[in-house]
């Protein structure tokens, strides 16, 4: 493979890079100055993530900042139902709205095909981005999992309770069918448009995997994944998958070996004793030092950040977070990281 040189993708196919690749969730975003004079000059965020140029911009930021070995497409996991035609808006200060889908009629006016010409920006910003990166450092695509997006497409906004999706999803589990599948479909064509324009390597957002009851995981979590990871195999078989299911526990052996993912990004909750143990052994595992912690750096961060590179760097590795950067995060502790991650073993 062409990207075999690359710290990130040697590790993301399973062998043990030393020093230990990095990147961070929400690594380009309202924590760098930068980023935040982009985004006032830009206008408002979706603005920012269909001008080619600025979303290319953003991505390459903590690039020269910090020297990561990925660097993560800046956009957004809500575009893809936009592409499919639903109402999408961002409220200041208050997150994304969007117009409700809550019958099949609202479903059958979703247009997956749609998606790779409506998202044609995001793409050009992607090809911009490769040409632009050092040779050595990776490009990650993106997408969020069928279950993750359809909670923000039937809410109409992120929530706290779920209550509307998983009446639906419970209730009239072949109408809400209806839905993972355009989710299934549309998330295939964005990822593989996605590496057709130049990235290395593309993650799998299942943000909200964690409030999924047992009795439903596989239906609602499990089998969608399977399926894009098979739609992505089927075009481009060499493409390491990452697969982020935030909050599922003990359901990460299970997600890990079905999936078909190349890694699996863990979050901050899991015992590094228990990954390295169960995880580790079925493949590369990314992850998991708490947002917080970096937020409040010091001593505290120094000793985790150690204490996962020490546990886990043993086997297949890469360093990343259980969740995005927090906004406030000083500049300065990302910079300790990334020297700390250099320094180690």
């Amino acid at each position: 493979m062409a990207n075999t040189g690359k710290p990130l993708i040697r590790a993301l196919q399973g062998e043990r890079v030393r020093p230990v690749p990095f990147w961070l969730m929400r690594q380009a975003g309202r924590y760098l100055p930068e980023y935040r004079a982009l985004r006032e000059k830009a206008g408002g965020f979706l603005d920012l993530c269909y001008a080619p140029e600025l979303a290319a911009e953003v991505t390459l930021q903590p690039i020269r900042r910090y020297g990561m070995d990925g660097a993560i497409l800046f956009a957004d996991i809500l575009l893809v139902p936009q592409g499919m035609g639903q109402k999408l808006w961002f409220e200041v200060g208050e997150g994304p709205r969007l117009t409700p889908v809550r019958n099949r009629q609202d479903v059958e006016a979703l247009r997956p095909e749609d998606v790779v010409g409506k998202l044609a920006p995001i793409y050009e910003a992607a090809s911009r981005v490769a040409k632009s990166l050092p040779e050595q450092t990776a490009l990650i695509g993106f997408a969020g999992a069928p279950w993750t997006v359809a909670t923000y497409m039937v809410e109409g906004s992120s929530s706290r309770e779920y209550a509307k999706v998983k009446e639906w999803a419970f209730g009239d589990p072949a109408g809400f069918g209806l839905v993972i599948d355009r989710l299934v479909e549309a998330t295939i064509a964005h990822l593989n448009a996605q590496i057709a324009a130049g990235v290395n390597a593309v993650q799998i957002f299942d943000t909200w995997a964690g409030i999924v009851p047992e009795d439903a995981f596989d239906r609602l979590v499990i089998a969608p994944t399977q399926r894009i990871v098979a739609g992505i195999r089927k075009v481009h078989p060499d493409i390491p998958i990452i697969g982020f299911p935030r909050g599922i526990g003990a359901n990460y052996p299970r997600y890990f070996r079905e999936t078909g993912i190349n890694a699996l990004n863990i979050d901050s909750s899991m015992d590094l004793d228990v990954v390295a143990k169960e995880l580790q052994p079925i493949g590369v595992v990314q992850g998991n030092l708490d947002p917080n912690v970096l937020l409040a750096g010091g001593v505290a961060m120094d000793q985790a950040v150690t204490a996962i590179l020490d546990k886990l760097g043993k086997g297949p590795f890469v360093f990343n977070l259980g969740h995005g950067v927090l906004p406030p995060t000083p500049v300065e502790h990302v910079a300790r990281l990334a020297e700390l991650i250099r320094a180690h073993g």
